[in-house]
């Protein structure tokens, strides 16, 4: 950009950028491990926290009203989209409207659809999941959206999890037991 005038336009956006790269960095040094789940796409939680509006948008479309705000309690975070998915599961739409919907890139499309997806880690508490106690179920494994790939059930009828799963919390909400044997936790966390 040495040697090329900028235009009105070509200034201020320049600008906008370096803003918000320095906001991204000031935010990066106080923001430690995202502890929300965020919906697909997310970009990286100081980035996304620096891009979101606020505006609502993806909630208001996602069809299974999964995407939820953050009230006023949350700080910085305030107002940004979280998925609560002990309550409420991500139905991996096939065209991510809420990704669509997103106006300032806070949410991307991933290159490959789904497979690039990973929106949280599922846990299995061995305690409470009556497969452990002998007790024949596999509900989590049939209601999985991806498949044996993301979840499975071993050769004793254990569901075990597997590198495929993108978090999507329907087998926690799908879950027989109460509370549910399966949980979600957000991304380095």
């Amino acid at each position: 950009m040495a040697d090329t005038p900028l235009d009105r336009r070509g200034f201020f956006s320049h600008g906008l950028s370096r803003l918000l790269g320095q906001v991204v960095d000031a935010v990066s040094e106080r923001v430690s491990p995202v502890p929300y789940i965020r919906p697909p796409g997310a970009i990286a939680e100081p980035a996304f926290l620096a891009a979101c509006t606020r505006c609502r948008e993806c909630g208001a479309v996602c069809p299974a009203l999964a995407i939820r705000m953050l009230p006023a309690t949350h700080g910085i975070a305030t107002g940004t989209p979280v998925l609560e998915v002990d309550d409420r599961a991500c139905i991996m739409c096939a065209d991510m409207p809420c990704v669509t919907a997103c106006p300032t890139g806070a949410l991307l499309a991933p290159q490959k659809g789904w497979a690039d997806v990973k929106m949280a880690v599922i846990d299995v508490d061995d305690r409470r999941c009556i497969a452990y106690q002998g007790i024949e179920c596999g509900v989590c494994a049939r209601v999985c959206p991806v498949g044996d790939s993301a979840i499975a059930i071993d050769e004793k009828g254990r569901p075990v999890i597997g590198a495929d799963c993108t978090g999507c919390g329907k087998c926690v909400t799908a879950c027989v037991t109460t509370p549910s044997a399966m949980s979600a936790r957000p991304l380095r966390s």
